[in-house]
C-alpha cells in the first residue's frame, strides 16, 4: 500500500519512499493564493486544470443504460454494470496523473507559503500587542495625570468662587449699608421737617404731599414715628437728670405731634378714598387703599369701616324682614313653624356672608381678620335680634297658657333655634372667620335662656300632666285614652268606671313627653356631669307623674270595690223575714254580686295596665336615661332606688285592692253556697243505696265562678311576670 506524501512522492506502508512511474509532464498553470480567496469551487478548479487535456463532453446526448465510456466499458440495459471492464480503463489517466501531481506540488507549496505567512502574522500581532499594551500603559499614566490636573483646577476654581462669593457678600453689605445710610439721611431730613413748628405741615417734602406716593409716604411716616418716640424715651430720660436752669436742647416732641397729625390726616384721606371706591365698587382701588391702611393700627379702621357699611347692618328694614321670615313659615293647623323659618333665614345669612367673603379676599391683605369682625357682627346683631324676638323671657310664676302652646312650645322653639344657630355657626366657620370662636359665640346667645332651662322643663312636664289629667276628668279624649269595649258603670259620685281608671295610652304620652324633654336636655347641655344631673331631674318628673296617676287609678278602682261591698252588706238579711222580703233581698244581693264581679274584673284590668305602665317607664329608663347617668358616680343607682320608691305606693295600693278582691270573691262564694246549698244534699238515702257523689248545683256554680276568676288571675300573673322581667 502506498501513501501520498506532501512533497508529491509516495511512501509505502513500511515508511520507504516509492518511485513514481512514468515521466512527469509539467503543463500545470501556476497557482496563487489569491485564487482561493472569496467563494472557492472545486469543480471550477478541476475544470481549469483539465480543460486543455480532456475533450469537451457532449452534453446533448442523454445518458442511457447502454452508453459506452471512452475506454470501451459499457453498462447493460438491465441497470446492472458488468463485473469486468473491457479494454484499458481511463485512457486519459496517463495525461491527468502528471497534472494532478503538479497540482498537488503547487498546493503543497501554497500551504508552505500560507504557513510562513501565518507565522509572520503571529509575530506581527504579538509585536503589535506589545506595542499596544505599552501605549495603553502610557495612556493610563496620562489620564491619571490629567485627572490630577483637573482636580487641581477644580480646587482652584472653588477657591476662586469662594473668594468671589466673599467679595460679593462684602459688596452686598456695602451696598446695603450705603442704602441704609442714604435712607437714614433721608429720614433725618424728613424728621427735621416734622420737628419744625408745632402744627406746621406746610413745608414738607413732595413725598408727603404727592397723592401718587401715598404708600411710600405712609411707610416713611410710620418709621419716623418710631424713631421720634424712641428718641423721646432716650433724651427724655437724659433731660430728666439735668438740673433746673440749664440749657437743654429741645427733644422730638414736636416731631411726634406733627407726625401723629399727619398720619391721622393721611389715614382719613385713605378712608375717604376707600369709601368712594366702595360706592363705585372699584375693587382694585379698595385693595390699594386697604393695603396702605394696614400700616395704621394693622388696618383696623378700614376693617371696621367696611363691616359697618354693609347694608345688612344699616337697613332697619332688613331686621324687620328677618322677623317676618322667621314667622312666615306655617306648620299644620296654620301655626307658625319657627324652626323652618329660622332655617330659611340662616340660609340667606350664610349666602350673604359667603358673597362678602369673596369680596373681602379680593380687597384686604388680611381677610381672616375682616371676616372675624363681620361674622361677630352678624352673630351679635342679626342672629341675636332674631333669637330675642322669637324667645321672650318667661316667668315661672306667670306660666304660658296651654292655648298658646304652654311651656312646651317655648322649649321646642328654644331647642330648634339653638340647633339651627349651631348649624349656622359651623357653616360660618367653614366659610372662614379667622380665629373667632363662632360656636362659642353662638352658645353665649342662649346663655340667659339656659340658666333656668331645667326648671322650665320641669314646669312644662307638670303643666302637660295637669292639663291631661284635667281633660280626663272632664271626659275629653276618653275614647282615645281608654280604647276598651267593656261596659262602663257609673258610680254614685259620678266617676268613671273601673275600666277607665288607668290607661297605657296616657302613660305612653307621659313617656313621650319625657323622651322629648331628655332629647332637648341632651342638646342644650353639652357638659356630661351637668347633663346627668338635669336628666335625673327630668326623669324624676316622670316617676312622680306615673306614680300619682297609677296610684289614683288604683284607688278609684278600690272605690268601686268598696262600693260593691257596701251594697252587698246593705242587702244582708236575717233568717226570720217573710218570703217576699227574702225574695227581694235575694234579687238585690244578686245585683250587688254582679256589681262586685264587675268591680273585681275592673281592678284586675287596672292592675294589668299599671304593670304595663311600669314596664314602659323601665324600658324608657334603659333606652334613654341610663347611659346619660353613667358619667356621675352613683347617679344610676340612686335613680334606680328612687324609681323603686316611687312605685312602692302604687304596689301597696295594688296589694290592698287585691285583698279586697279576694274578700269580694269569698263573699260571693258564701252567698252562692247559702242560696244553692240544701240540707238534703248530703243526707243518706233511706233505701240504703250508695250516696250520689256527683257535685251539687251549689258546687257547680261555685266552681264556674272561681274558674272565671282563675282565668283573670292567670292573665294578671303573666303580665306581672313579664313586667318584672
Amino acid at each position: 500500500m502506498r501513501v501520498a506524501e506532501r512533497d508529491g512522492g509516495y511512501r509505502d506502508s513500511n515508511g520507504g519512499r516509492a518511485n513514481t512511474k512514468g515521466p512527469s509532464v509539467s503543463s500545470f498553470p501556476t497557482l496563487s493564493i489569491d485564487d482561493f480567496k472569496g467563494a472557492f469551487s472545486f469543480d471550477d478548479f478541476f475544470q481549469n486544470i483539465v480543460t486543455d487535456v480532456l475533450p469537451p463532453a457532449d452534453e446533448s446526448k442523454p445518458f442511457d443504460g447502454s452508453q459506452s465510456f471512452g475506454n470501451g466499458s459499457s453498462v447493460d440495459s438491465g441497470g446492472k454494470g458488468n463485473d469486468f471492464l473491457v479494454g484499458q480503463p481511463f485512457a486519459e489517466a496517463g495525461v491527468l496523473l502528471p497534472l494532478c501531481r503538479d497540482a498537488r506540488s503547487e498546493l503543497v507549496e501554497l500551504c508552505y507559503k500560507v504557513d510562513s505567512r501565518l507565522e509572520n502574522l503571529k509575530d506581527e500581532v504579538s509585536n503589535y500587542d506589545s506595542k499596544h499594551e505599552q501605549k495603553f500603559a502610557e495612556l493610563e499614566n496620562g489620564v491619571a495625570a490629567l485627572f490630577e490636573s483637573f482636580s487641581r483646577l477644580d480646587s482652584r476654581i472653588s477657591g476662586v468662587g469662594q473668594t468671589a462669593a466673599r467679595i460679593g457678600d462684602h459688596l452686598q453689605n456695602a451696598d446695603a449699608q450705603r442704602k441704609a445710610a442714604s435712607q437714614t439721611i433721608d429720614l433725618i431730613k424728613y424728621l427735621m421737617e416734622f420737628n419744625g413748628s408745632l402744627g406746621d405741615l406746610m413745608e414738607l417734602s413732595s413725598l408727603f404731599t404727592d397723592d401718587a406716593r401715598v404708600a411710600e409716604a405712609a411707610a416713611v411716616a410710620q418709621k419716623l414715628r418710631l424713631i421720634a418716640e424712641e428718641g423721646i424715651g432716650i433724651y427724655g430720660g437724659y433731660s430728666g437728670q439735668q438740673k433746673s436752669g440749664t440749657n437743654v436742647t429741645p427733644g422730638l416732641e414736636v416731631a411726634v405731634s406733627n407726625l401723629q397729625d399727619y398720619c391721622n390726616e393721611l389715614e382719613n384721606r385713605l378712608l375717604i378714598r376707600f369709601d368712594n371706591a366702595a360706592q363705585k365698587w372699584e375693587l382694585s382701588t379698595m385693595a390699594e387703599c386697604a393695603k396702605i391702611l394696614s400700616q395704621f393700627n394693622r388696618g383696623s379702621s378700614a376693617m371696621q369701616r367696611y363691616v359697618a357699611s354693609r347694608p345688612m347692618f344699616l337697613d332697619a328694614e332688613i331686621m324687620n324682614l328677618d322677623a317676618r321670615t322667621v314667622k312666615g313659615e306655617f306648620g299644620p293647623g296654620g301655626v307658625p313653624n319657627v324652626t323652618k323659618g329660622l332655617q330659611s333665614l340662616y340660609k340667606e345669612i350664610a349666602e350673604t356672608v359667603r358673597k362678602e367673603a369673596a369680596t373681602v379676599s379680593a380687597v384686604f391683605p388680611s381677610p381672616d381678620a375682616v371676616m372675624a369682625i363681620l361674622v361677630q357682627r352678624v352673630m351679635e346683631q342679626r342672629v341675636d335680634n332674631v333669637v330675642a324676638n322669637i324667645l321672650p323671657r318667661l316667668s315661672l310664676t306667670n306660666p304660658r297658657p296651654m292655648e298658646d302652646g304652654g311651656f312646651q312650645e317655648y322649649l321646642r322653639i328654644l331647642a330648634g333655634s339653638y340647633e339651627k344657630t349651631q348649624e349656622l355657626a359651623k357653616e360660618l366657620h367653614a366659610i372662614g372667620c379667622g380665629d373667632l370662636d363662632v360656636e362659642g359665640l353662638a352658645e353665649s346667645l342662649f346663655s340667659s335662656h339656659r340658666e333656668d332651662y331645667v326648671e322650665i322643663e320641669q314646669a312644662s312636664l307638670t303643666q302637660l300632666f295637669q292639663h291631661r289629667v284635667a281633660e280626663l276628668k272632664s271626659g275629653i279624649g276618653l275614647d282615645a285614652a281608654y280604647p276598651t269595649t267593656a261596659p262602663r258603670l257609673n258610680s254614685r259620685n259620678g266617676m268613671a268606671s273601673a275600666n277607665t281608671t288607668i290607661s297605657v295610652t296616657v302613660v305612653g304620652e307621659f313617656v313621650q313627653w319625657n323622651e322629648e324633654a331628655i332629647a332637648r336636655c341632651t342638646l342644650l347641655t353639652p357638659q356630661a356631669a351637668t347633663l346627668a344631673t338635669n336628666v335625673r331631674a327630668i326623669f324624676l318628673c316622670l316617676l312622680d307623674q306615673v306614680s300619682q296617676y297609677t296610684t289614683e287609678g288604683l284607688e278609684r278602682a278600690m272605690d268601686a270595690l268598696n262600693e260593691a261591698a257596701q251594697q252587698r252588706n246593705l242587702y244582708s238579711i236575717g233568717s226570720t223575714v217573710s218570703r217576699r222580703v227574702a225574695a227581694a233581698a235575694a234579687t238585690a244581693a244578686e245585683a250587688a254580686a254582679a256589681a262586685g264581679e264587675r268591680a273585681v274584673r275592673g281592678f284586675m284590668v287596672a292592675v294589668q295596665r299599671a304593670t304595663s305602665n311600669v314596664a314602659l317607664v323601665q324600658q324608657h329608663f334603659v333606652n334613654s336615661v341610663a347611659r346619660l347617668l353613667l358619667p356621675v358616680d352613683g347617679a344610676h343607682a340612686s335613680c334606680c332606688e328612687e324609681m323603686a320608691t316611687a312605685m312602692a305606693l302604687s304596689e301597696a295600693s295594688a296589694l290592698k285592692g287585691l285583698q279586697i278582691c279576694i274578700d269580694t270573691i269569698m263573699a260571693e262564694v258564701d252567698r252562692l253556697l247559702a242560696a244553692e246549698q240544701k240540707a238534703i244534699d248530703y243526707k243518706p238515702t233511706d233505701d240504703g243505696n250508695a250516696p250520689d257523689h256527683r257535685p251539687t248545683n251549689a258546687c257547680t256554680k261555685v266552681i264556674v265562678y272561681i274558674r272565671a276568676y282563675s282565668d283573670i288571675g292567670s292573665g294578671l300573673l303573666s303580665v306581672l311576670v313579664g313586667g318584672s322581667a
